[in-house]
């Protein structure tokens, strides 16, 4: 599958060396990527693919890895991939797009000797988080590295706004841990909608929209509690933006800059005004969200994709228990990123798969409504993980483009 996704997608062809002009031919040095991206996305190690029925040594494929596989590179394979299967997906089986994404985190155990470890109470052991961007169709967009004491909220705003491919993120589906007030305030500055799930939503209070109405909401009464201050938000507005701005464009990060806005800091003036626009706005999607049936079954649809999304991370990462055995932040990263790769590879693969069996007019007229909305492309009943690894170029799958 990962052999075919790059074939089709020709996400390699602009892989060059990093130390300059190389001297491998482009077919041998295709193979000996994939094999590398293949041992690191799977966590089994160079040294195990090597022994595969393919022709290239372990020195062979740990040179390549040295001068040409980097986190730009495989990081750039993923989102052509992504690319690609945004354009080939066909709207009459699998819907309208969307312009919403789902985000969550999964925690990887890793070695005790790294900075980066730390333990983590919800999951119950040390390691660290990868926090995923994954579209309605089961696509992943996005992935970071974070430490388990990174903010979750820095998270999912890095990758709505970084995820560098064709998709224009419109709506970002959290739960509890993805969602804050100054979240709120951020993502309606940056211009799209948080919708997170929030545990306990019935403790959530509502602000009033204007003081001086005491009883122009009774039926809301215990909930209500006081006006929103507009006047705080009218006189920061131009440091919130520009807040916003050194996000969007990058000259911020979004990690620094949360930590700025923290109740240590609450005397700050810019952070007064921006967690007054997160209540206003996290009021209005409490009340959107208690009052819509359909925004509920939408995030927690979404939210179920990227479920299953960390249900294909334990299948295909089966190396070495799911464990990142390298203490290198970069190695970490690298494995991460391969591990998208060979995802995203399945998922683009199992697109076109199918398109072709629903082309036939036999099988597309059995599916009902119902059977399209149960319809996914991340699936692996049929995927053999374990065993050799051969390795033909020559071998396609017969499968259309479109």
């Amino acid at each position: 599958m990962l052999k075919e996704a790059v074939l089709r997608t020709g996400c390699l062809d602009r892989v060059t060396s990093s130390a300059g002009r190389g001297d491998l031919a482009l077919e041998v040095l295709a193979e000996r990527l994939l094999l590398a991206v293949y041992a690191y996305g799977t966590n089994t190690g160079i040294r195990a693919v090597a022994g595969g029925e393919h022709g290239h040594s372990e020195d062979d494929l740990r040179y390549v890895r040295r001068r040409y596989l980097t986190v730009d590179v495989v990081r750039a394979m993923a989102t052509e991939i992504a690319n690609a299967t945004f354009a080939v997906r066909q709207a009459g089986v699998w819907g309208a797009g969307s312009s919403a994404v789902a985000s969550d985190s999964t925690h990887f155990g890793a070695l005790d000797q790294n900075i980066f470890t730390e333990w983590h109470s919800r999951y119950g052991g040390r390691g660290v988080l990868i926090y995923w961007h994954v579209e309605e169709k089961s696509m992943a967009i996005h992935s970071q590295l974070i430490s388990c004491s990174a903010s979750e909220v820095a998270a999912m705003i890095e990758g709505a706004m970084r995820h560098g491919t064709t998709m224009e993120v419109e709506g970002n589906y959290t739960d509890s841990h993805g969602q804050s007030e100054i979240g709120f305030g951020l993502t309606r500055l940056l211009g799209f909608d948080l919708l997170p799930r929030i545990k306990r939503i019935n403790h959530v209070k509502l602000y009033r929209p204007a003081a001086g109405e005491p009883d122009a909401y009774p039926h809301l009464a215990p909930a209500l509690t006081r006006p929103i201050r507009w006047e705080v938000i009218a006189e920061q507005y131009d440091q919130m933006i520009k807040y916003a701005t050194a996000i969007r464009s990058g000259t911020g990060s979004t990690e620094a800059i949360l930590r700025r806005f923290t109740k240590a800091n609450a005397i700050h003036p810019t952070y007064q005004a921006m967690i007054e626009t997160g209540r206003a706005q996290k009021t209005l999607f409490v009340a959107r969200y208690l009052r819509e049936r359909d925004l509920q079954r939408e995030i927690n649809a979404g939210l179920n994709v990227v479920e299953s999304w960390n249900g294909g991370n334990d299948v295909i990462f089966f190396g070495r228990g799911g464990d990142l055995t390298t203490n290198r932040r970069e190695e970490q990263e690298l494995s991460v990123l391969c591990l998208r790769v060979l995802q995203s590879a399945l998922v683009y693969v199992n697109t076109l798969m199918v398109q072709d069996v629903l082309a036939d007019d036999e099988w597309a007229n059995r599916m009902t409504n119902v059977d399209h909305r149960g319809l996914t492309p991340l699936f692996w009943t049929h995927v053999k993980p374990y065993g050799e690894v051969r390795l033909n170029m020559g071998r396609r799958l017969s499968l259309r483009e479109a």
